[in-house]
Order: C-alpha cells, then sequence, then structure tokens
C-alpha cells in the first residue's frame, strides 16, 4: 500500500496500523513467529516518530489493548523495496487460502473501520 499524507494524516494511518493487528505480541502475528513477523513502525521524520508515539502512549494509557503495546518505534535506517513476487502479494493473489484466512478479515475490518479513508483498490471482491 502507499502513503500520501494528502489523502489521510499520518496520526491516522499510524491508528489504523495499531488497529488491524496484535501490536501486543513480541514477534509474533497470528500463528506466524519470530522477529521478521515482529510489530513495528519505521518512522522517515523525527516528526513522524513523535506521532507515532504519541499514538502508542494514547492508546496504552487508554487500556485499548489488554496488554500493552510491544511496537518498535525508530527511525528507517536503510529501505529496501520488496521482491517483485511479493509487491501487492494481495491483490495478486487473494485467492490463496493464507489470504482467505488471514489477510481477507483484515481488509474487512480496515473498510468496516476505515472505509471512507482508504481507497477501493483493497475491497475484498
Amino acid at each position: 500500500m502507499e502513503f500520501d499524507p494528502k489523502i489521510l494524516a499520518y496520526k491516522k494511518l499510524v491508528e489504523i496500523f495499531f488497529h488491524l493487528h496484535d501490536p501486543t505480541t513480541l514477534n509474533r502475528q497470528g500463528n506466524d513467529s519470530g522477529s521478521q513477523y515482529r510489530s513495528a513502525i519505521f518512522c522517515h521524520t523525527p516528526l513522524q516518530k513523535r506521532e507515532a508515539m504519541a499514538v502508542k502512549e494514547r492508546l496504552d494509557d487508554g487500556h485499548v489493548f489488554r496488554n500493552p503495546i510491544v511496537t518498535e518505534i525508530d527511525m528507517v535506517a536503510e529501505f529496501y523495496p520488496a521482491e517483485e513476487a511479493q509487491k501487492d502479494y494481495y491483490l495478486k493473489n487473494s485467492y490463496q487460502p493464507y489470504c482467505q484466512y488471514v489477510i481477507d478479515p483484515k481488509v474487512a475490518k480496515l473498510f468496516k473501520d476505515y472505509g471512507t479513508e482508504v481507497k477501493d483498490e483493497y475491497k475484498l471482491k
């Protein structure tokens, strides 16, 4: 997905991120485990980092999740674009069982909770 701050405020993007996965489990998302599955936000500016930290703090202070948020929030060191096979994986492979059982519920939640703020191309078909 692409982020355009003219369409969606960065704080809102961070809020959506926290609500679409479990940010309280260390190095795990569902049945997938390992450091590559950690919850992390890599910021491009100090302002982004402050805003992400503020959202995390607000959610923790409000006890929105049963457990404390363990999401790593840090400055991006280097960015490596995804390999071609991984780009737009969900759009190209929505028929795959993993997409249907793991990603479809998250996409459905995205549109249920934030449907007016994201583009139609990611809606379930």
